[in-house]
Parts: C-alpha cells; sequence; structure tokens
C-alpha cells in the first residue's frame, strides 16, 4: 500500500530535520526506530502546525489500527510506509520487550501479503528494488547491487553459513529440543507447521483454516511409513491463544486416514504434537521434510536443505524452489536460494547495529545474534551458585541467563547435597562457585553427582570504578575446568591458548582490539584522575613499573610462589634493576580502603623513585620501558602497550614466550604470537555484557561504553574522591541506581 505522495517531493525540497508520524504509540515506543527509519523524529499522531512538519506516515503492517495512519496520509498527500519485522529481529520476541535489530520499510505493499506485489516481490520479480526505496529516508548513496551481483551473493552465502551454524531464527531464545528415535528403524519425520490463529500471514498469503486441515492431510498420505511432528506454539496448549490445528481436528484428520487405509486406531501414534519453545533449525535439521502455510520456518527448511511444500503463498514460493499448493502466477522469475537470501535478509530489510545503536549490517546482527545463541545453550537448565555475595547476585543472573533455565543460590553445600540426594534436581546442569571458599567441598559434590563445577571471576575489561565500591561488571568468565588465575590446574583459558586455532578474522580483530585499548586507554578498572606524571630519570636511564597487587587476592595465592607481597616484589625488582627508575603504582583496591596491600610510602621510597598517584595506570605504562608483577592484570595491559614484561608469579599470559618468566609451567608448551593471546583472552574466553541493552555484547562494545561512562559524571569516577560521596556511589551501586 503506498499512498498519493511522493517521497522525494517531501525529502529533497530542504534541508530540515525528516519527521515520520505514526498513529500506534507502540510504533512510537520501538527502540531505534528513528534510526532505522532515518528520520530525526518520530510523532505520534501529529496535529495542526506539527502535522505541517511530516515528511511521511508509517503503519505496522496490516493492522486494523492503521486505518488512522493511511486515512492521514491520503488527507495531507504524504507518503506512506508499511512497517514490519525483518527476518533476523531480535534475541528475545517483541513481546517480551526484546528490542528489534532489523525491520523492514515498504512503500509498495508488504512481503506477506500477496494479495498484490510487494517491494520484496518486486525485488525478486526485476532483480532490483523499485525505485520508490530510492527515495526512502536513509537509503544512502549510489546505486543498489542487483541480485545477479556477485558480492552481493557471495555475502548472501556467508551470512546463510552463519545463519545455520548458530541456528538462527526471526526470534533467538528457543531451545535445542531433541526429538525422540523414529517409531520404526528408518522411518523419515516430516515437520508440519501450525500458526497462531489470526496470523496476517495466513489470511493474506491467500490461506485459511481449510489450509491447514488439507496440509496435515496431505501430509499423511504422501509419507504414510513416516512419523509427523505438529509444531504447535506453544501458546496454543498453553491455552494463550488459538492455533489452526487442534487437537480435535488431527484427531479426525489421522482416524480418517486410518480408516481409509484399513489401518488401525493405532496409526495416531505417527503424529506426534511439539509444543515446547524449540529453536526451529535445530528442529528442522532433525527432519527430512517441512509443510508450511506461510510459517518463516519454511524459509529456514529450505537454508537448511530440507524439501518444503507450501499450502499459502509465503515470501519464498513461487521462484522454483518449493512444492507450491496455491500458484501465483506474476511470480514468474526462478531464482537461486542465494538470491532470494539476498533479497529477503540483506536488500530488504534495515538493521541495527547491536552496539553503537547505528545503522549496521546484517554481519553484525548475525554476530550478535549467535554470540546469544552460544551462551544461552551454555546456561540452559538449573544452575546452583555458591560463594556469592548479595550485591552480586543481579549480576550473575543477568550473565548466566537463558530462556527456561533455573538460577538458585545456595547457602551452604551440605543443603544442595540434601536436595541432590532427594533427586529434585533432574534439569541441574552446574555447579556455580565465584571464589575459593567453598571450593574443595563443591569438588567433592561434583565428583558425586557428575554435575560439573563452574568457576565464575571479573573479566579483563570490568567496569568504570571498583568492583569492590559494587560497580556493575562489563565482563565476566565462566570457567567449566578450573580459572585463568590459577596455575594450578588447567583452565578453559589455557586451554584455548594452548591448542586453538585462530582465524584470521579473529586475528585482525584482535589487533584493531590492542589499538582500541590503547587509544582509548581502557584498564580492568577505570577512573577519572587530574594528576599528571612527571619522571625525573636521568639520560638512558630505563624506567621501571611495578604495579601493586591485593595481598590476599586469590591470584596472589594460587599463582605465587617465593614472592607474594608489595614490598617483597619492590626488593627483587630493585635487585634486578639497581639503576633503573622504579615507579610503583598501589591497586586501586587498596588505595580505595577495600582491601589488604598498603605500604607506607616512607618504606616505598627506600626501593622506589616514585610513587604514583592519582594518574592512571595507562599514562605509568606510557612512561615505562618495562613492567615488573607478580600476577597483575597490568603485565597483561603492558604487553598490549609492546612494553617488556617480567613476571615473579605465574599470571595467565606468562609460558608463551612473550614474557620473561621467573617460574615455568610445563604445560604452556607453546609459543603465541601477540594478537593470539588476545583473541584468546579478550574474544573467546570473557563474557560481556551491555548494561544499556541487557544483552550480551562484545569486548569492542564494551571499549566503547566505558570509555562514553568514564565520561559521565566524571567527578564520581575519582578513586580518591570524598570518602562520604564514594560511600553514598557504593550504596547507589548496591541498589541498581548506579
Amino acid at each position: 500500500m503506498s499512498g498519493p505522495g511522493s517521497l522525494s517531493a517531501h525529502m529533497s525540497t530542504s534541508k530540515k530535520k525528516i519527521k515520520a508520524a505514526a498513529f500506534s504509540r507502540g510504533i512510537v515506543r520501538i527502540p531505534g526506530l528513528d534510526i532505522l527509519l532515518g528520520v530525526d523524529e518520530v510523532l505520534y499522531a501529529p496535529s495542526g502546525r506539527q502535522a505541517r512538519g511530516v515528511d511521511l506516515v508509517v503503519g505496522w503492517g496490516r493492522k486494523a489500527n492503521t486505518r488512522k495512519a493511511v486515512e492521514y496520509a491520503a488527507r495531507y498527500s504524504l507518503p506512506y510506509v508499511t512497517l514490519e519485522d525483518g527476518f533476523l529481529r531480535s534475541v528475545d520476541p517483541g513481546v517480551s520487550g526484546g528490542r528489534p535489530l532489523s525491520i523492514v520499510l515498504d512503500p509498495t505493499g508488504i512481503y506477506y501479503d500477496a494479495g498484490a506485489p510487494s517491494g520484496l516481490e518486486q525485488l525478486l520479480n526485476s532483480g532490483r528494488l523499485p525505485e520508490a526505496y530510492s527515495s526512502l529516508p536513509g537509503s544512502g548513496q549510489g546505486p543498489v547491487p542487483t541480485l545477479k551481483s556477485g558480492k552481493l551473493l557471495a555475502r548472501a552465502r556467508a551470512a546463510m553459513d552463519g545463519i545455520l551454524s548458530a541456528g538462527l531464527s526471526k526470534y533467538n531464545h528457543g531451545v535445542s529440543v531433541e526429538l525422540p528415535k523414529p517409531s520404526r528403524s528408518g522411518a523419515e519425520r516430516v515437520l508440519v507447521v501450525d500458526q497462531t490463529f489470526g496470523d496476517m500471514s495466513v489470511s493474506l498469503g491467500l490461506a485459511g483454516r481449510e489450509s491447514f486441515l488439507e496440509m496435515l492431510g496431505a501430509a499423511l498420505e504422501e509419507n504414510p511409513e513416516a512419523d509427523i511432528w505438529v509444531k504447535t506454539h506453544p501458546d496454543v496448549l498453553a491455552g494463550k491463544k488459538k492455533g489452526y490445528l487442534d487437537s480435535t481436528d488431527i484427531e479426525r484428520i489421522v482416524s480418517s486416514f486410518a480408516e481409509s487405509h484399513g489401518k488401525s486406531q493405532g496409526g495416531q501414534r505417527r503424529v506426534n504434537l511439539l509444543a515446547e519453545n524449540a529453536n526451529p533449525l535445530h528442529l528442522i535439521s532433525q527432519v527430512d521434510r517441512v509443510y508450511t502455510v506461510s510459517s518463516q520456518m519454511g524459509f529456514e527448511a529450505l537454508l537448511a536443505g530440507r524439501p518444503v511444500s507450501c499450502f499459502g503463498v509465503p515470501f519464498y514460493a513461487g521462484w522454483g524452489l518449493t512444492d507450491d499448493r496455491v500458484p501465483l502466477p506474476r511470480r514468474k522469475a526462478k531464482r537461486s536460494l542465494e538470491e532470494i537470501f539476498a533479497a529477503a535478509y540483506i536488500l530488504y530489510p534495515r538493521y541495527l547495529d547491536p552496539c553503537q545503536g547505528t545503522r549496521g549490517e546484517i554481519e553484525p546482527v548475525i554476530g550478535h545474534l549467535a554470540e546469544h545463541r552460544r551462551i544461552f545453550q551454555a546456561n540452559r537448565g538449573e544452575i546452583y551458585c555458591f560463594g556469592t555475595r548479595l550485591w552480586k547476585r543481579n549480576h550473575i543472573k543477568a550473565f548466566l541467563r537463558s530462556p527456561g533455565n533455573r538460577l538458585k543460590f545456595k547457602g551452604s553445600v551440605q543443603q544442595a547435597r540434601k536436595e541432590i540426594g532427594s533427586g529434585n534436581n533432574a534439569r541441574l546442569t552446574a555447579l556455580v562457585t565465584w571464589g575459593a571458599k567453598q571450593l574443595e567441598p563443591l569438588r567433592e559434590l561434583s565428583g558425586e553427582t557428575g554435575v560439573p563445577l563452574w568457576r565464575i571471576e571479573d573479566g579483563f575489561l570490568r567496569s568504570v570504578g571498583l568492583g569492590s565500591d559494587f560497580t556493575k561488571p562489563f565482563s565476566l568468565v565462566v570457567d567449566k575446568k578450573g580459572i585463568y588465575y590459577d596455575p594450578g590446574q588447567p583452565s578453559d583459558l589455557e586451554d584455548i591458548l594452548c591448542h586453538a586455532e585462530f582465524t584470521a578474522d579473529e586475528l585482525g580483530r584482535a589487533a584493531r582490539l590492542r589499538e582500541m585499548i590503547v587509544e582509548f586507554n581502557i584498564s580492568k578498572y577505570n577512573f577519572v584522575v587530574n594528576g599528571a606524571l612527571r619522571v625525573a630519570r636521568n639520560k638512558g636511564q630505563q624506567v621501571v613499573l611495578v604495579p601493586g597487587q591485593v595481598e590476599d587476592d586469590a591470584s596472589i595465592k594460587a599463582g605465587c610462589r617465593d614472592v607474594s607481597t608489595n614490598l617483597g616484589l619492590l626488593r627483587e625488582v630493585r635487585k634486578a634493576r639497581q639503576n633503573g627508575y622504579i615507579i610503583y603504582k598501589e591497586h586501586p583496591d587498596v588505595t580505595g580502603g577495600n582491601r589488604k596491600g598498603r605500604v607506607s610510602r616512607n618504606i616505598l621510597l627506600e626501593f622506589c623513585d616514585e610513587v604514583a598517584e592519582n594518574v592512571s595506570i595507562g599514562e605509568c605504562l606510557q612512561v615505562s620501558d618495562e613492567v615488573h608483577t607478580m600476577t597483575s592484570l597490568v603485565g597483561f595491559e603492558a604487553l598490549l602497550r609492546s612494553k617488556r614484561v617480567f613476571t615473579y608469579g605465574i599470571p595467565f599470559y606468562a609460558g608463551w614466550g612473550l614474557t620473561e618468566d621467573r617460574h615455568i609451567l610445563s604445560r604452556r608448551n607453546r609459543v603465541l604470537t601477540l594478537d593470539q593471546l588476545v583473541a584468546g583472552s579478550l574474544i573467546r574466553y570473557p563474557r560481556y555484557l551491555d548494561w544499556q541493552t541487557g544483552e550480551f555484547s562484545t569486548p569492542e562494545c564494551a571499549i566503547h561504553r566505558l570509555y562514553s561512562e568514564l565520561g559521565q559524571d566524571s567527578g564520581n569516577r575519582n578513586i580518591r574522591k570524598n570518602p562520604i560521596k564514594r560511600k553514598l556511589n557504593k550504596l547507589a551501586n548496591l541498589i541498581g541506581k548506579r
């Protein structure tokens, strides 16, 4: 449906702000809609003088509530554009608040309405987007590639591979459901996809209730020896919505089939209902054929290489790839799977960059959704958490979330042992602990029950401010073998660094990450500092940085052998660098008064030349030639800045040929490049969370968020701020107001 106005006439007459009008509050509230539309503002039901500044009108799909929008566009001779979700929409469903990462703008129709040619249909017929798209706001400059473009089709193939390998769909909160073994050896499985009653893609796809009945009957007739699985929407069996195939219909059709073929009612057992929230592609991978009316699952089945029969007219039907029971003669072109994908997933929708919140492309969205699927799969089931302080629990919940999983915080191992012994833990998938307080009893419990033990800890790009001030972490690690700071046993990180084969893309990404960290001066903890470091060294004198640590920290207890205190480290460094200019930088947790490790200034100055105060660790690294440390992360940050690093303990970054080490760990027998170390430590190992969106993210996004947050409210980000103000900030962090 297109309005009587011309988009180009309304957009090109001036450089004023571009405004869109909508007559649904739900549309106006969509996060990022102005960016996706390419407008400056989306107005709700404008009137009077406000109406004179409107450039286009938008409505959602073919809903009845679009009538006002269409009439408004006609009254003021404004262009009308139909909106709809894209085919890779979000992590969570829109009804659950999931923000859309893609949207469709169609000035000519909408893809699921087969009653008239949509922009997508015209693109597939002609190979080009209709002219109306060129004047849409935010359409960009230059020609749009045709469907025969080799570059476009290569992108399509790569994107299809990414979607298949990650199991992505429109929504990505579904779990991987394993179907039971076939009822008979060698029996095929056939999937019949039901849809919710009133779905507009059904009625506008030239179908109705009879189409679903016909579809199930055809599936039985055409696959007489197969197991039939009817994919019913979970809301249908829960009584929230009605489907097209209810249990009575299914029983009647199956009974009719059995009678007409001279079979007993036992034949009904071949038809099974699946009402779980199953991941579509994982489900499709277990079947041999798919029957649908107009569901997107039909196209996903094509991606997975399954034959598809359509009993309505979805966007992917009529192009030579599907078995079409409802022909549509105006779809004349024959299209490859890559061409249909390129049209529907690359050229037709618009994407929102998951991190930056700007207009983006399909590839970052695929990566973003794939990361969620990976973490959701790892977090599924029931998880018992131990050793977690109250203020950390909301953080843990966010990092361990997965649709349908259950997270329980346990006070004691003995309590958990009793619950497990009672048999009420059929879904229990992991025991998780922060720190080492209950580590040995948990190892025993894990050995007794076979439930894996995971360890959780702060990541290497953590926060603005201290963790001990209750600030939100942008990254955590969940280690299923050990923990990165304990060299006494292998960890997931050590395993990655020992054995992983890193791709060229990962290594390029690692190099860019190093550059970002140095450019933005990002560390594990980040503060606003106002002081300056004045190094009074003699000509030719080496500047040596010694970072202090929290002396009762787990990394000191686990990773140090003969040097385990800040003063002891300084003594050793002065012996090794008698003529060096030594700078000592106290750990921020110690400076903030939260942790142990303070050494009086007078004693420090016996072994160092300067005590760095109110300066960032980045500035200290910038003026230093080398870093001497026990196990501090500052050693890793020094490597990122191409500094020489000497280790007196066994931190995670030691033993790979990049540092000069006092102690050797024989398990670490691989020589790594710096980018391999970064790829393993910052890309593969941690999990990142964007607290603005509540979604898992990337190290790049974490760096941007840290840098942005560091510049906001800077008076509260100084480690040496007023003690009362600092306590108030801790309280604000604790109750979630920061």
